[in-house]
C-alpha cells in the first residue's frame, strides 16, 4: 500500500485522480439573488 496503489489516498494523490478514498472539496455557491444586489424598482 503506497504510491502505486489505486485504492489508497496516497495512490490517488500520486496519480492525480479522485475517488472514494480521496474526495473533492465542494465549493459553496451563494444564491443568485444575493450576488446581484440590483434594485429593479425605482
Amino acid at each position: 500500500m503506497g504510491k502505486g496503489d489505486k485504492k489508497t489516498k496516497r495512490g490517488k494523490i500520486n496519480r492525480g485522480t479522485y475517488g472514494t478514498s480521496r474526495r473533492r472539496k465542494i465549493k459553496k455557491r451563494r444564491p443568485t439573488e444575493e450576488q446581484l444586489s440590483v434594485d429593479t424598482k425605482k
